[in-house]
């Protein structure tokens, strides 16, 4: 089983069919400096077109050069995809009911929040949590918790957490003492007008923050 690198892209969210050419070349230009695990999350797209552009990213991504790939919230396309892991949502089926059916060698990772209910982790083998600054859901605002409950849930959680939400470069240090794994990355990576130039800036700086990683 294969955990997320310390710097994981999310994909926008927002891809249509047309889109997935350009995307994957963002991919392999964010990869060339430095960006090896994206979780895939386009929902609107049909299990057709998200399989193929999965496979797509995969061929980006290729395990020899250490590229890891997760599909957000379909477990049932995770082994046609050679997926590395799924990742599911705060309102997805638990996480024990699709470990029971998902192959052994795919990760489970699951979306929490501090006012999550600790045993409803059960089943996940890591977590992203958050979100950790303040960030945007569409029109609204959402209020960051801060570094300090991130704190409290990596101790909490038992398995490896992935910081997420409004997090920039300048993060890295205060999610690396939060004993967090690394950050997840939305609107900062992959949806940036100048992605390669910040997969760089994150990668550097996590390696600044966590020499060893």
């Amino acid at each position: 089983m294969r955990l997320p690198p310390p710097i994981l892209a999310l994909s926008p969210g927002t891809l249509v069919q047309g889109d997935t050419a350009a995307f994957i070349a963002r991919v392999l230009r964010c990869r060339e400096s430095g960006l090896r695990g994206v979780v895939l999350r386009e929902k609107q797209l049909s299990d057709r077109d998200y399989l193929a552009l999965a496979r797509s990213l995969r061929d980006a991504l290729p395990r020899e050069l250490d590229g890891w790939l997760a599909l957000h919230d379909r477990p049932h396309l995770a082994l046609a995809a050679d997926a590395d892991a799924v990742q599911l949502g705060g309102r997805s089926v638990a996480p024990a009911r699709v470990r029971a059916w998902l192959a052994a060698g795919i990760a489970l990772g699951l979306s929490t929040h501090a006012t999550d209910e600790a045993q409803s982790w059960t089943g996940a083998d890591y977590l992203v949590h958050g979100p950790v600054c303040a960030t945007r859901k569409g029109e609204a605002s959402v209020a960051g918790i801060g570094f300090e409950a991130l704190g409290r849930a990596v101790a909490r959680a038992h398995v490896p957490v992935w910081a997420l939400g409004g997090l920039g470069p300048e993060h890295a240090a205060s999610v690396a003492g939060s004993g967090a794994r690394g950050m997840a990355v939305l609107s900062g990576l992959l949806a940036h007008a100048q992605a390669e130039h910040r997969a760089e800036e994150y990668v550097q700086a996590w390696l600044a923050a966590v020499p060893k990683a």
